[in-house]
């Protein structure tokens, strides 16, 4: 099945497995447990409580594990990309990048990345979503968390 064509309006992945079953019968599990523990306060109940929002925490730190490994990975292969793609007088200027920058370039193509690379340095932008506006010629990312 080809995928389809990746664009700044459609780049957010969406995990059906995590955001529409996983997240949503753990939140379900955690009201279930209020209701229990409202119409019978006792120690087994408020355990379950407890039970259902650390399920819930840990659906959620182990999703913010992946997206964190993902963004090192980005980073050292923008950095990589950015060493081959850059003049010497930006090539030196790659360890001013932010994590932010670096995550947002990836998306540019390697002919227009040495000049929005040089513009987000000079200008100073670190907001993820404006820098990703400024792509011209969006590279798809499809193997994203």
């Amino acid at each position: 099945m080809a995928e389809k064509v990746q664009n700044f309006e459609n780049h957010a992945k969406l995990v059906p497995a995590f955001h529409m079953v996983v997240a949503p019968i753990f939140i379900l599990n955690i009201i279930w447990c209020i209701v229990r523990l409202i119409r019978d306060p006792a120690f087994g109940t408020a355990v379950s409580l407890l039970v259902a929002i650390a399920l819930l925490l840990l659906a959620f730190t182990a999703r913010i594990f992946a997206l964190t490994v993902q963004d090192r990975v980005i980073r050292l292969e923008m950095r990589l990309r950015l060493q081959q793609l850059l003049q010497a007088d930006l090539r030196a200027r790659i360890p001013e990048f932010t994590l932010n920058q670096l995550v947002s370039l990836r998306f540019a193509s390697d002919e227009e990345l040495p000049e929005l690379a040089r513009k987000v340095l000079d200008e100073k932008l670190n907001d993820r979503k404006a820098i990703k506006k400024l792509i011209r010629s969006w590279q798809p990312d499809y193997l994203r968390a």
